[in-house]
């Protein structure tokens, strides 16, 4: 989707945001990361702002141009503090990634394909429920999405540069990018991490309750990251504008059946059928609302690629701000970071978004990083004793896509399950620190095999020749000690719940049982 008063601006920003882009070489390589220079726009009754966010229902939450300040003779630099001019550097190197061959307009496009081919099959109507209602009345100019019950079709594997997921301080760097999410440059919580001018980046007007963030750039505008706040409310976070809206998107995307977890708490979506049965199309229906999250973040990423066409985009965020990227890069092929994200491999089963085996996780690009102390991305932090309950947060997915570089921190560290744990710092200062011990012996069976065939590596921290970064023993300290990702392919989430369509409503009362299903189940 593009935005027309963005596309009325493209001659002035193609030339300071569009260089030509240079061949890269066979080896990683080092970026260094600024964010982009945005700032609010200075407008009247008689001009209109340019969006960054847009949502076209609701108020906008930030009129950004990317740009530098005072390209266009602006005079409100003065107010923006100055920032630190340590340089922020990673490492990256290629990954393949599996996109459709047809690239989706929005999030929403997957959820609409397949009612488009429900109804061409006979096996349903369009659901009216307001203006991001899945309606498939007419079907002409519908995006078809490829077959994701099968590896062959409409897809494509493309190279990409991505992050290197092995190497610890690229993982340092991309959390205290999430991290600097939660706020602004002139905080004291706010990370050192890079050469640049002062920034206001979106999200964070006065009124603004949605989505919030900043976007980092290169010094050549080949790479641009996107990074998503997460949830700040209550146990989770300081609370602040965004924390209403924050924990309904919670409760949609991470429950089991509209957070209705007993009958003493009200639901945030009228789904739920009594007993363990929650009506599927209606769950389908809640999750492409313009109130979601990851529907409303499609406007910001086909601003981000529309303003840097030839720029590769990566995703980070941490909680939900993780899983909302993850949702995004999902959708559009893009590489994604989180940390301790919630599972949400539900919310893309909803969304229809692509799964294996068409999508095989190892060609997402999505990788998560948390540990096992923290019960947000475990899943466990439910129950009438958890934190979360208190809260009223009805955290019960754990299940992710894509893959999970797993901290033990239980079994490693000694650490009890607490919801205290969650917090990015906790990350940054105590688990990413240091080497894990035992990372690498996990990777002893694959440089064996390497060996064998006469391309391993020399010792734990050597890397291929013409590496711009030396990997000797004490690069390795540095740099290496990161466990291996892994698929969460055989996790299942929601077991004791049946997911269908066609059943009556029953009375909520306590302590009510299952009932005999009516409806058409489905397996999740």
């Amino acid at each position: 989707m593009h935005i027309p008063l963005i596309t009325s601006l493209t001659s002035s920003l193609l030339p300071l945001l569009n260089p030509i882009p240079q061949a890269s070489s066979d080896s990683s390589s080092t970026l260094t990361f600024s964010p982009v220079l945005a700032h609010v726009h200075t407008y009247n009754h008689s001009t209109t702002p340019t969006l960054l966010l847009h949502n076209s229902s609701t108020s906008t939450s930030f009129y950004a141009h990317d740009y530098p300040l005072g390209t266009f003779g602006h005079d409100d630099e003065s107010d923006l503090p100055a920032l630190s001019l340590e340089p922020l550097t990673m490492r990256t190197t290629k990954t393949t990634i599996r996109r459709p061959r047809i690239r989706p307009p929005e999030i929403i496009s997957w959820a609409l394909s397949a009612r488009a081919r429900q109804r061409s099959h006979g096996g349903g109507v369009g659901i009216v429920l307001g203006s991001n209602s899945i309606n498939t009345t007419a079907d002409a100019g519908v995006w078809v999405a490829p077959d994701m019950t099968s590896s062959d079709g409409d897809w494509e594997d493309v190279e990409v540069i991505a992050p290197d997921m092995t190497d610890r301080q690229t993982i340092i760097t991309l959390a205290k990018m999430t991290s600097n999410a939660y706020v602004t440059p002139d905080s004291g919580e706010w990370w050192p991490v890079g050469d640049w001018n002062a920034t206001l980046p979106f999200g964070w007007d006065r009124d603004a309750d949605g989505l919030r963030g900043h976007v980092f750039a290169d010094p050549k505008n080949e790479t641009v990251v996107i990074s998503i706040k997460g949830t700040s409310a209550g146990v989770l976070g300081s609370g602040g504008p965004t924390a209403k809206n924050d924990k309904f998107n919670d409760n949609l995307l991470f429950s089991c059946c509209c957070a209705r977890v007993d009958f003493s708490w009200t639901p945030v979506c009228d789904c739920y059928r009594g007993g363990w049965k929650c009506e599927q199309t209606c769950l389908e229906d809640a999750l492409v609302a313009e109130s979601v999250y990851a529907t409303v973040g499609t406007n910001l990423y086909n601003n981000v690629t529309y303003m840097y066409p030839n720029a590769t985009i990566w995703l980070v965020g941490h909680s939900l701000g993780g899983s909302v990227s993850s949702l995004i890069a999902l959708s559009f092929g893009a590489p994604a970071v989180t940390f301790e994200a919630p599972g949400e491999r539900l919310a893309a089963q909803r969304l229809h978004l692509p799964l294996p085996p068409g999508m095989p996780s190892n060609l997402t690009g999505i990788t998560h990083v948390y540990h096992t102390a923290d019960p947000i991305p475990m899943g466990a932090c439910n129950g009438a004793y958890s934190g979360c309950y208190a809260a009223g947060f009805a955290l019960e997915s754990k299940c992710h896509t894509g893959q999970t570089i797993l901290y033990d921190t239980v079994t490693v560290k000694g650490w009890a399950v607490d919801v205290r744990t969650h917090r990015i710092g906790e990350i940054i200062n105590k688990v990413l620190v240091d080497p894990w011990p035992g990372a690498d012996l996990q990777r002893k069976d694959e440089a064996q095999v390497s060996w064998w065939w006469g391309w391993g590596r020399k010792g734990p921290g050597k890397r291929k020749p013409g590496d711009d970064v030396p990997d000797d023993d004490d690069g390795w300290e540095k740099h290496g000690g990161v466990p291996k990702p892994e698929s969460e392919d055989d996790c299942t989430d929601c077991f004791r719940w049946e997911f269908g369509d066609g059943w009556d409503r029953e009375p909520d009362r306590p302590g009510k049982g299952s009932n005999v299903r009516k409806g058409m189940s489905l397996e999740l």
